[in-house]
């Protein structure tokens, strides 16, 4: 599979059922790190997931340090409205890990000061927002993952 997308606490269902069929749809792994704010049968999970979901290979894990130490050596990227870098400058390989923090507040301060060199945005171009709707987010960095890997 070409991509990982890891979720550190999700807490939409409906984003979390989107990013799932787009990780299917990718031939990608979604990684789901808890505590989530929904929980996994939650009917809008379901729904925005459709009938796909019974398709798609996830992982989860049971805390972000678990799932740092169960993915220690892996390739990792890590998006961020704090980052510096483009998504554009990401170079991508296959298997790397994309990952995103949760709908309210994004990544954790601590994992954006431990990762600085490995921490990137999608460029914005208006001051009145400051962030994307996480499943779009994961959508824009995942095909253009894919076209480079293309």
């Amino acid at each position: 599979m070409p991509l990982n997308i890891a979720l550190i606490e999700p807490e939409i269902p409906n984003n979390t059922g989107n990013i799932g069929r787009l990780a299917l749809a990718t031939g990608s792994r979604l990684h789901l790190v808890k505590p989530f704010g929904f929980e996994i049968d939650d009917k809008r999970l379901k729904r925005a997931g459709l009938d796909y979901w019974q398709h798609l290979e996830v992982i989860y894990y049971e805390n972000t340090e678990t799932f740092f130490e169960k993915n220690k050596n892996k390739n990792m990227v890590f998006l961020s409205s704090h980052g510096t870098q483009s998504h554009w400058d990401i170079n991508f390989e296959d298997e790397q890990f994309l990952v995103f923090g949760k709908e309210s507040v994004g990544l954790s301060k601590s994992i954006t000061e431990k990762y600085p060199e490995q921490l990137f945005k999608i460029p914005m171009y208006s001051e009145h927002i400051r962030s994307l709707n996480l499943a779009n987010a994961v959508s824009i960095v995942t095909y253009e993952g894919l076209r480079q890997l293309q």
